[in-house]
């Protein structure tokens, strides 16, 4: 029971991930939090939220009244911020850090910006956890398969705060901090399947990058069970990795498309993209080891490490997307199951 009475922070909570995270918090299964801190920057999403959770559908000035008195905290701030890290910080024991800039035309465009998000962010939290000697437990790095051999924005800032926090433990040892490495989460913000469901509700065309593109395949809850996993059984340094199915991303439009006539568009790469994703580089495989159904890398940092690499079985190749590609009718039957065909409510990012 890992969350038992625990004060948990939730940057980025009104997110994709940070709503399963909540939700997944609050049934209970893990332990019952003695509270939940969802920060983010975003009033309105925050606003959504605390009405879904008041099972309210009409709000007035009141619904904010009593905040700070329930399981379900809702803190206005930013990662940006450090003072308002360092405030939102107090009296926590457990962190999930899904705060990002995640869209990678958008860190393209807007670099800085991802740098100030996905890097300056997390900096904020361990200096602030190292130098106020707050007493957190443990501080988990939400990351990407971008982030391994990065070609964007998006991917090498993700990188850097991957290295921040497996760092932080040599400056934190009263702090385990960890990280959770994953491929592609269906129908989470900015991903395929909602623009897929938008353009084919609206008449077509779909527009296909490459007709070899391959992404991972995770739901929701296998992204949040990766988390849980890394909080529960992650040593300093680690970093847990998602053993994924994967699939064409023309399969994916296909099996949505499925009788309809709709006409595909292939428009190519955009800018920051890569045809394959890897969640293990070849650099990396030589200290990631198999824990249950987790790859696990080990920190980069040797001072981290229990135990020398040439006593271990690592990988002895790369992990990519294009390793084990299923077929369009496993798609179709892995969108059946998680209701995201096009008739399905799709998880929509202005959802809870």
């Amino acid at each position: 029971m890992i969350f038992e009475g625990k004060r948990i922070l939730i940057t980025g909570g009104t997110g994709s991930i940070g709503r399963v995270l909540i939700s997944r918090l609050l049934d209970g299964k893990s332990g019952v939090p003695e509270k939940i801190v969802v920060f983010s920057r975003d009033e309105a999403k925050q606003h959504q939220m605390r009405m879904f959770y008041k099972r309210r559908k009409i709000a007035t000035d009141e619904i904010i009244y009593h905040n700070f008195d329930q399981l379900v905290e809702f803190y206005i701030g930013d990662v940006r911020n450090f003072d308002s890290v360092v405030s939102a910080l107090k009296d926590i024991d457990i962190v999930f850090n899904a705060a990002a800039l995640k869209q990678v035309p958008t860190c393209e465009y807007f670099p800085y910006e991802a740098v100030m998000t996905n890097i300056i962010g997390p900096q904020n939290i361990v200096t602030a956890i190292r130098d106020y000697h707050l007493p957190v437990e443990v501080v988990v790095g939400v990351s990407t398969d971008k982030a391994c051999k990065p070609v964007n924005v998006m991917g090498m800032t993700k990188a850097i705060q991957e290295r921040i926090f497996i760092q932080a433990n040599l400056g934190c040892p009263k702090t385990r901090f960890v990280c959770a490495r994953y491929g592609n989460v269906l129908a989470s913000r900015g991903s395929v399947i909602p623009l897929f469901r938008s353009q084919i509700l609206s008449g077509g065309p779909v527009t296909i990058t490459t007709t070899s593109m391959t992404r991972f395949l995770l739901s929701l809850n296998k992204a949040v069970d990766i988390v849980f996993a890394a909080v529960r059984e992650a040593k300093r340094g680690e970093t847990y990795i998602p053993r994924s199915l994967s699939t064409r991303t023309i399969d994916i439009a296909d099996a949505m498309i499925g009788s309809r006539n709709i006409q595909k568009d292939i428009i190519g790469i955009r800018p920051g993209e890569k045809s394959h994703e890897i969640l293990v580089s070849e650099e990396e495989c030589f200290r990631t080891i198999i824990r249950k159904e987790y790859y696990v890398i080990l920190p980069i940092v040797p001072e981290l490490r229990e135990e020398s690499l040439s006593a271990l079985v690592t990988l002895d190749k790369e992990y990519s997307s294009a390793d084990s590609v299923v077929t369009l009718e496993e798609v179709k039957t892995i969108l059946k199951e998680n209701k995201l065909m096009v008739d399905d409510p799709v998880f929509h990012s202005d959802e809870i």
